[in-house]
């Protein structure tokens, strides 16, 4: 079971503070049960682990089976919660150089629809260019920008290649239930479809099609994905104490953090495979708490590796910041340091040593040095990269952001602010139905 250290925070914050938050917490908790909080209609999410059925995951299964059967490539088009969770989940579980491999196990998964470089789109197109390709496309409107015109490029290539007979079997579908051109054209084209739930967010949605079914598309088994989610469920419910319930604890120290003058969040792992749960983790918590003037900014850092770029920042810098490593307890391999009788580089006293034990080294050393240098530290630790801990870690953080926002007392689940860039980019390229927009914006722009 994913377990929560906050130990090394209470020589910023009192533990006897941290704890006076229990009746926030428990509240905050009790809103997202009984739905009478901000944003009570997002709560989707919420039972969704204990509520999927076997049935569901069979059907999302049997879809993925015909695209791991027809592809060697499948390209997911979403954009922020529309693919950061199924890609958290599968660079996490994933050999990281399988796409590399030529005994590849599994179909090559890559994103689009997240951005609208050119260069990229050229040489994603360039790439599946004649090969057994297929597309996940994920959007509830079907017009968000980024993704829309990536979807645009990959059926109209994979219709030209495979055929449209092929495509329609390889093409598939998760948008809005009724609506949205997403949804038009999928139904006139018949593919497979599957519904984004109306009351479930784009951030909190990887525990629905839009993150399940790519990751049995990558040969994972979404089936203990799930049993790890309903495991926290259970875990972190209205009933589970304050002293017992870790989604209660991190809501609770963060804020008492954030209190106390600490603005900023910063994610670290001494795992490469957890850099886009870290990511995912950043939409999460910006775009659930960054609202009202309020909220902690949530970065993140990949160590060993940043310790030689952002390392003295974090050492040295402004004293706003407070950590949360992910700790990964147990890896699946084992590489031992060889002796090597030279010895120029000085490291004859690790020979025999496993990598981890030096990694674990490093991840505590850079803990007790970072406390000693004025950083509270929070402690994630993972027994293992599997799918029922991944599970696990992701309604963890979930559950614990709603229950945050309500302390902070913003609504969670909301995002007016991710209109505002629309809005003028439209007006600059002059989209019909924003002449007004578009007219002040060039004398602004002129002025």
């Amino acid at each position: 079971m994913i377990t929560l250290n906050i130990e090394k925070t209470f020589g910023f914050v009192s533990k006897e503070n941290v704890y006076g938050y229990a009746a926030k917490a428990k509240a905050a908790r009790e809103a997202l049960e009984n739905g009478t909080g901000k944003g009570n209609d997002f709560l989707g999410w919420l039972h969704l682990p204990s509520s999927i059925t076997k049935e569901h995951l069979a059907d999302l299964k049997e879809t993925a089976k015909v695209l791991r059967e027809n592809c060697d490539v499948v390209v997911v088009a979403g954009i922020g919660g529309s693919y950061l969770g199924a890609r958290a989940v599968i660079e996490a579980l994933s050999n990281s150089f399988e796409w590399l491999l030529d005994n590849k196990q599994n179909p090559v998964i890559l994103f689009a629809g997240n951005n609208i470089s050119e260069d990229y789109l050229f040489e994603l197109t360039e790439y599946v260019k004649g090969k057994r390709f297929g597309v996940i496309n994920i959007s509830k409107s079907g017009t968000t920008t980024e993704t829309a015109l990536a979807f645009r490029l990959l059926k109209k290539q994979c219709e030209d290649e495979r055929g449209k007979v092929l495509a329609r079997k390889v093409i598939v579908a998760i948008t809005d239930a009724k609506k949205g051109a997403a949804r038009v054209t999928a139904d006139k084209e018949g593919y497979k479809s599957y519904v984004i739930p109306d009351n479930v967010g784009g951030r909190f949605s990887v525990l629905t099609p839009v993150g399940l079914l790519p990751i049995a598309v990558a040969g994972f088994d979404i089936e203990k994905l799930v049993a790890g989610a309903a495991e926290m469920e259970k875990a972190t419910g209205v009933d589970v104490p304050f002293e017992q319930n870790i989604a209660m604890q991190y809501a609770a120290v963060r804020n008492e953090l954030y209190r106390h003058g600490k603005k900023i969040e910063i994610m670290a792992n001494f795992c490469p495979k957890l850099h886009y749960v870290s990511e995912w983790w950043k939409q999460l918590y910006g775009e659930s708490e960054g609202k009202d003037n309020l909220g902690i900014y949530p970065a993140s850092v990949d160590l060993t590796t940043d310790l030689h770029s952002m390392g003295q920042w974090i050492q040295e810098g402004e004293r706003s910041i407070f950590e949360t490593v992910l700790s990964v307890d147990k890896v699946n391999h084992t590489v031992e340091f060889p002796f090597d009788e030279e010895n120029l580089d000085g490291l004859n006293f690790l020979a025999g040593k496993r990598v981890d034990e030096v990694n674990k080294m490093a991840e505590l050393g850079t803990q007790l040095a970072h406390v000693d240098g004025g950083v509270p530290n929070i402690r994630v630790v993972i027994p293992c990269l599997n799918e029922e801990n991944i599970g696990q870690l992701l309604y963890f953080f979930e559950v614990a952001c709603g229950i945050s926002g309500y302390i902070l007392d913003v609504n969670p689940f909301n995002q007016p602010g991710v209109e505002a860039y629309k809005k003028n980019m439209f007006a600059l390229l002059n989209k019909p139905g924003y002449e007004a927009e578009s007219k002040a914006i060039q004398a602004r722009l002129n002025g």
